[in-house]
Formats: C-alpha cells, structure tokens, sequence
C-alpha cells in the first residue's frame, strides 16, 4: 500500500501540472493546501480525483479503493481496464441490461477467465458462454480470441486445433494488406503460434493464411497455390538458416533456384528478397509461448 501512496502522489503532482490551466479556482485552492502533504483525492474536484486514479494499473486501483471507494470504483475507470486487455467481448454490447454486472466484477471474470484458457483454453472459453459473457457464434470467440492480449499462442492453436469454424473466422480478421510475404506470416505466427511439426493442423493454417494473403493483396499477382508453396519454402529456410544443427546452410542461389522451380510465378528478385527478409530478420515463426 506504501507504493501506491507514494505513487498516487506522483501521479497527482503531474496531473495538477498538466490541468493547472482548466481546474476550477476552489480545485486549485484545494491542490495548492494539498502540496505539502499526502493528497485526499475525496477533497478534491470528483473529475481530478478520478484521472490520477486512472494512471493507475488494476492491482494499485483494488488496493486504492480500500480509502477512496466511490473514486476507485468508478464504472468508467473500470470499462477503461476492461477495453484495453480484452477488445471485444459479447456482453459489452448489451451490459447496461445485466443485472448486478459492474465493470469492475467483469474485470476480474475475464481476468480469471484467461489466466484459466492459458492453461485450459476450452473450460474458460465454456465458463464464459456460461456466464453469458461471451455468445457461442464462431465470430464472437474468433474476435475474443483476436482482439485479447493476455492469451497465449500456443494455447490459441490448442483451442482453434478442434475449432476449425473459429479458426477460419479469425483469419479472415487478420489485415495483411501491402505486407512482405515473410513478415505478414510472422505476424500471423504470432497470434497463433506454429505446431512443432509439419502435419494436417500446419496445413490447414497455412491454406488459411495464403487465402487471406491473396484477398489482402490482390494487385500482388500470386495464387493462392503459390502462396501456400512459398510459406512452405520460407518455414524451412528459417530452419535451414537458425538451426545450430543445419552446418551446411543453404546459399541465397540455391533457395532462388528452388523456389522459382516450385512456383513459376515467382521471379528470381522476388526469392531473392524473400531469402534475405529471413536471412536478416530470423524465423517466420519463431518459438513464443505468450
């Protein structure tokens, strides 16, 4: 409690500097009695109180709610907290219609919920739909999943594995509009993270992404065939080239060479700037457990 004190004090000198211009005559009266002790947001004006309160993260703010509850507890503070870890959520559309639901209980419900899908993603995505937080259509689950920052990778692969309609749905969200080939596949091998080997769940995900490369970029002239060959050729490149087990690692000549025989409508400058995105930049999915 000592460190969010002395925190609340350093956040509240900032702000009255920031606002000294816009606070009322009474509210500066109150700031300038203030300055040479601890502050009591309650004595001053209900809106200042409220801002130095929302530089604070979720932890200092449960804990400053213990001495100034009305203020910590404030509904807007909390949908702040809320929108900014978990993007999209079904009951936000309609929370003002449930009954005893406050913006910071949900706070907490979505805060259990994904510390429990990082470790079991199927129990929180359930407990969700249960509490009617989260609607059971693909799309809702698809934006949860793509729009919160807490979740793991390899545990959004674990889940979308046996949600195939979710998967599709959340490729269709990702944006890889005028993005390099190499780069626009670690992002999206960042969302969900790479299987460790190659089998039909890779293939699926790398069918999905060359779809949605090719609607994102339509002048670009490459099939969705080709896309999916050069994913291929770009994964075992970045083996190839970061494997400390690799001692022969493959020459840019060679890998042009091999990818314009493997996908005719690539010329060799393209490979070639392909092979140097992965030559200077590293694996196109990198190992990322959060």
């Amino acid at each position: 409690m000592g460190q969010v004190v002395q925190r609340l004090c350093m956040i509240e000198q900032q702000v009255r500097q920031q606002q000294h211009g816009r606070v009322c005559s009474q509210g500066r009266m109150a700031c300038e009695h203030l300055a040479t002790r601890f502050p009591d947001l309650s004595e001053l004006p209900p809106e200042l109180g409220v801002t130095v309160l929302s530089y604070l993260n979720p932890t200092d703010l449960c804990l400053a709610a213990c001495v100034w509850e009305h203020l910590a507890n404030n509904e807007l503070l909390w949908q702040s907290l809320c929108r900014s870890s978990w993007g999209s959520v079904s009951i936000y559309s309609h929370m003002n219609s449930v009954q005893d639901m406050t913006y910071k209980k949900l706070f907490l419900l979505l805060d259990e919920a994904s510390l429990t899908f990082n470790s079991d993603p199927f129990m929180a995505v359930n407990t969700l739909i249960e509490k009617h937080i989260l609607d059971q259509d693909p799309m809702e689950i698809a934006q949860f999943l793509h729009t919160t920052k807490r979740l793991w990778p390899c545990k959004k692969r674990e889940f979308l594995e046996r949600r195939q309609d979710v998967f599709q749905r959340l490729v269709h969200l990702q944006n890889f509009q005028n993005q390099f080939l190499p780069n626009a596949l670690r992002q999206f091998f960042r969302e969900i993270s790479a299987p460790k080997s190659r089998g039909q769940h890779l293939s699926n995900m790398i069918d999905g992404f060359s779809e949605r490369f090719c609607s994102c970029n339509p002048k670009l002239g490459l099939s969705k065939d080709t896309v999916f060959v050069l994913c291929y050729s770009l994964i075992m490149l970045s083996v190839d080239l970061t494997s400390p087990h690799v001692k022969n690692k493959m020459s840019k000549r060679e890998f042009i060479k091999n990818t314009c025989r493997a996908a005719q409508e690539v010329d060799d400058d393209y490979a070639g700037h392909l092979y140097d995105n992965i030559y200077l930049i590293g694996h196109v999915a990198a190992d990322s457990r959060s």
